[in-house]
């Protein structure tokens, strides 16, 4: 049976609680992102972030040390799985809305495209896996 290297992440927030004098309220927020001390970080680990993949790699112990394998998109973190599947979303309505490249885009062929599309918007939106 084949081994596999799989590294796994899982996104750690940090936070820090400082008082900024400002005008308003989103001049507080500007300096609150341009400070770049962090010497009295704090960790949330009661909030940390879903694990997904980050590498897979043919073989034991093997991070690193060869060819990198693709990542099943259900692995990867929601965030970028949303983000990639935004992409695929906006072609099919721009389509459909006829701005594409297309004159007069065949509906029904289009239409039958967008189902799975659907179907894994409505997965992500439900915290599952892609499809099959």
């Amino acid at each position: 049976m084949p081994l596999f290297t799989i590294e796994t992440t899982y996104r750690l927030p940090a936070y820090r609680q400082h008082t900024y004098e400002a005008v308003s309220i989103d001049e507080a927020c500007r300096h609150a992102i341009d400070d770049d001390d962090w010497s009295d970080e704090k960790r949330d680990y009661e909030s940390a972030g879903e694990t997904f993949v980050t590498g897979i790699w043919a073989g034991e112990s093997a991070a690193y040390s060869g060819a990198a394998q693709s990542i099943p998109s259900h692995y990867a973190e929601t965030p970028q799985r949303i983000a990639l599947h935004f992409k695929v979303l906006l072609g099919l309505i721009k389509v459909l809305a006829g701005q594409g490249d297309i004159e007069k885009p065949d509906r029904a062929f289009w239409l039958e495209r967008g189902q799975p599309a659907i179907v894994r918007a409505e997965a992500l939106l439900a915290g599952e896996r892609d499809p099959d």
